[in-house]
């Protein structure tokens, strides 16, 4: 079996992704489901150390165009992010500096009660470096492979009939 430069960048982009997949399932992160009655407000609190990126992803099973207004705060109570969600799913991602506690404040903001399902969470981003740069060297060694292989690629061109 011949190993070329186009199997090793894969198996390095495979490899490179696997990893950063098992990093980000070892982050922190709390998982809640409750049903939010309108103009209600529902707040998770989890504890963040250092300096890195977390998130929080929002979804609601039973989507009929309700609408859920969502903030990030701090330790002290600044907000961090904020964001109206208006789809079944909303991902969103913030920077958080300094050690604490931080928390999520969902508010409904429809006439509806809505059933929610919220996780809330770190995403190790700094411990994906390593792996990213795995998947970029895989990546370029895909790229430069193919190019070698396209570059002495001809085309028959056929005879064109002028009449």
């Amino acid at each position: 079996m011949k190993v070329s430069l186009f199997k090793i960048g894969i198996m390095l982009s495979i490899v490179g992704i696997s990893w950063i997949s098992m990093v980000f399932l070892q982050g922190d992160r709390i998982s809640e489901e409750f049903l939010l009655e309108s103009s209600n407000s529902h707040k998770i609190d989890m504890s963040f150390a250092g300096e890195d990126i977390g998130y929080y992803k929002v979804f609601m099973p039973n989507f009929s165009g309700d609408e859920v207004f969502v903030q990030v705060l701090d330790t002290v109570g600044n907000v961090i992010s904020e964001q109206s969600v208006h789809t079944k799913m909303s991902v969103a991602y913030f920077d958080y500096e300094k050690t604490g506690k931080y928390s999520v404040k969902i508010v409904n903001v429809s006439k509806n009660p809505i059933n929610i399902q919220v996780e809330f969470g770190d995403t190790n981003s700094k411990e994906m470096i390593p792996a990213g740069i795995i998947i970029l060297v895989g990546s370029i060694m895909i790229i430069l492979a193919s190019y070698m292989k396209l570059k002495n690629y001809k085309i028959a061109q056929p005879d064109e009939n002028i009449s």
